[in-house]
């Protein structure tokens, strides 16, 4: 069959295109040995077809496939700037407790088909967010109270201290021309007090665990073994409350739309950290700097109105 990108997925990479030459390369490289690779990776693992799993993500072509036993699995493909092997690490290594199930753990990069994996099947259209609001953010936060385990012994994951120095480089220079920001002279300031915010939180860091990385509503999906798992990580090593902060400003344009809005966030992050034991102002500071990070990210790549919401929600911390 044809493995074709859902329009998703080519609108994120073609965000990807636009941060610059080495990116757009590596995603051109990708695209166009995808059919080669899902082709192979389908014959190495005796799977059938069923079809491409549309919208699927941004970052992955995700293809909804039968093992040789006739046991549904996804097959997830996806580029090296979206760290699959660190997905896999982290995936063996909680081994179904709290995250979708790897069930090709024994297949590395000397297969011929690095950055594929194969996963249980889990209901990819019902997410926690389909709950109302109270019972999501319920839901989401017990899911990930189990991914926070201690890594493995092996340094094979990048550190928040290293994640998030990378980000503030492309913060200072993406603010240097506030312009293309789209939000106005008040993005400097913001980014400022992101900046200071996480050389403050990286002084004295409180725990070391193994976290999602990238944790939000969409991202826990209903399944059989147990009714949530977590999916999609992009897994880093570091304090439990920098993971809980992408899901402080979960349904963010909702928030903004709100008249109490920002005193509905101080209460999610008061409710949020007393209920997995997190220090309220560790987990507000690190939801300063993501929703600035994404803001100026956002903006970067022509997403105007994301990156308004993701920084108008900042300036309320």
């Amino acid at each position: 069959m044809a493995f074709e990108p859902p329009r998703r997925l080519l609108r994120a990479l073609g965000e990807t295109r636009r941060s610059g030459p080495e990116g757009a390369d590596e995603t051109d490289e990708w695209l166009e040995s995808l059919p080669e690779l899902a082709g192979r990776a389908v014959e190495l693992r005796e799977l059938t077809v069923e079809r491409v799993q549309a919208p699927g993500g941004r970052s992955s072509l995700v293809v909804l496939v039968r093992r040789a036993d006739g046991t549904p699995a996804v097959l997830k493909l996806a580029p090296g700037r979206a760290r699959p092997r660190s997905e896999r690490a982290a995936l063996a290594h909680w081994d179904g407790r709290g995250a979708v199930r790897l069930l090709d753990d024994e297949l590395q990069e000397d297969s011929g088909t690095d950055g594929v994996l194969l996963l249980e099947r889990l209901h990819p259209d019902v997410s926690v967010r389909s709950l109302p609001e109270a019972k999501a953010l319920l839901e989401a936060a017990g899911t990930l109270r189990r991914l926070w385990v201690e890594p493995p012994a092996d340094p094979v994951f990048e550190t928040v201290a290293e994640r998030t120095g990378r980000q503030a480089e492309v913060m200072r220079a993406t603010a240097a021309g506030e312009s293309g920001i789209g939000a106005g002279a008040g993005a400097g300031a913001l980014v400022e007090a992101a900046l200071a915010a996480r050389e403050e939180l990286l002084d004295r860091p409180p725990e070391t665990r193994l976290l999602h990385g990238t944790f939000r509503q969409s991202k826990v999906l209903a399944g059989e073994r147990v009714p949530w798992l977590a999916v999609g990580p992009d897994p880093v090593v570091g304090e439990c409350a920098f993971d809980l902060a992408r899901l402080v400003r979960d349904r963010v344009e909702d928030l903004i739309a709100s008249p109490s809005g920002p005193s509905i966030t101080r209460r999610r992050i008061k409710r949020l950290a007393e209920s997995l034991e997190v220090d309220q102002a560790r987990l507000r500071g690190w939801t300063l700097f993501r929703a600035v990070e994404s803001g100026v990210r956002a903006g970067r790549v022509g997403r105007l109105q994301d990156a308004e919401l993701l920084l108008e929600f900042a300036g309320w911390l």
